[in-house]
């Protein structure tokens, strides 16, 4: 049972990104997928979420309109969509798995990390 976030880099201010959350061992359709990320001496800040079906999608204030969360239940595959990217959004980025819904109080799975710089 895996999970793997993808598709970080280097980015410039302004620029997107589109990370990609890929689930292997189990059947991702049956579980909401959360994106959060954690910004060095910094809380982990929940990102957004998107419903097993998708939905429905949730998203922080500071990244709403910027951020777009999708999934392929065909493939096993979450995805971040990251556009107008600003210095703030650096940080190491994580998917995990609830089958509860988006709630993540305890979640299921947790990816590896993937690293999003944002600089000029």
């Amino acid at each position: 049972v895996q999970l793997q976030a993808s598709g970080g880099g280097l980015v410039q201010p302004g620029g997107s990104l589109r990370l990609s959350c890929s689930a292997s061992g189990f059947t991702l359709a049956y579980y909401a997928i959360g994106w959060f990320r954690q910004a060095p001496g910094k809380e982990r800040e929940r990102v957004g979420c998107i419903n097993r079906s998708g939905s429905i999608t949730y998203y922080t204030d500071s990244v709403k309109g910027r951020f777009t969360i999708s999934r392929n239940n065909a493939t096993n595959t979450g995805y971040l969509k990251m556009d107008s990217l600003r210095l703030e959004d650096t940080a190491v980025y994580y998917c995990a798995t609830d089958v509860t819904g988006c709630d993540f109080d305890r979640p299921d799975y947790w990816g590896k990390g993937t690293q999003v710089t944002v600089s000029s």
